[in-house]
């Protein structure tokens, strides 16, 4: 019989809470520039592309990076995985939306206590161009508020649902009793993913056309989101 640990779930309910001042709300993740571009005009055109950033981005990349991240020891290996996500991160704006968000979660923790975060935080002040990607970020920032492995990659992979649900909510593409529905969906998917192993060893994704619609904003003429 499973223990429910209520504890755990109450963390998870915290940080998994859309109200969180985590900084994710600047972020779309592509989804305003697929919106954009035609590619997301109805609800089913967003569930598949939720379905694809937890198939292809989360579960192959971040969820690979995260599970890295709770297991470091030290803060140099923290760095060390910090820079190879700065390294596998293709696109400047992906990199630079993914270490913005990732610092205001790190930043939320380190003022509340954290002393994992508060140690890496001060490592970040000493490079001349700070880190701080948001997988290795949440790896930290959970495992400094008592969680364990198990419910720091489920939060990862629920916090990128809610994210992009939001983003796809404020840009008008799908209502809220629609987003419910989408939810529901990906709760699903969430939770197949997690039954299994990573499909690979070494964190990799395939997401062109949203990393394409995230490179493409700066020349957009109006934008809601950072990316």
């Amino acid at each position: 019989m499973q223990v429910f640990d209520t504890a755990t779930t109450l963390g998870m309910l915290q940080f998994g809470d859309s109200a969180y001042p985590a900084g994710g709300f600047a972020f779309s993740w592509g989804i305003e520039g697929l919106a954009a571009d035609g590619l997301i005009a109805s609800p089913e055109d967003f569930d598949r592309t939720l379905a694809q950033q937890l198939r292809l981005r989360w579960n192959s990349f971040d969820r690979i990076v995260v599970a890295r991240g709770f297991a470091c020891e030290t803060i140099d290996a923290v760095e060390r995985l910090d820079r190879s996500v700065e390294a596998a991160t293709l696109s400047m704006e992906m990199r630079e939306g993914s270490k913005r968000a990732g610092r205001a979660l790190l930043g939320i923790s380190a003022r509340s206590g954290g002393e994992i975060s508060q140690a890496y935080r001060q490592r970040l002040s000493l490079m001349i161009e700070p880190l701080g990607h948001l997988p290795v970020m949440q790896a930290l920032v959970y495992r400094d508020a008592g969680l364990p492995a198990d419910a720091t990659a489920l939060l990862s992979g629920w916090t990128m649902v809610m994210g992009l649900t939001s983003a796809a909510i404020r840009l008008g593409t799908i209502g809220h009793v629609q987003a419910q529905a989408s939810l529901a969906r990906a709760r699903r998917l969430l939770e197949d993913l997690l039954l299994v192993p990573p499909p690979v060893e070494e964190p990799a994704s395939f997401t062109p056309f949203s990393d394409i619609a995230v490179s493409r904003g700066p020349w957009r003429h109006v934008r809601m989101f950072s990316t």
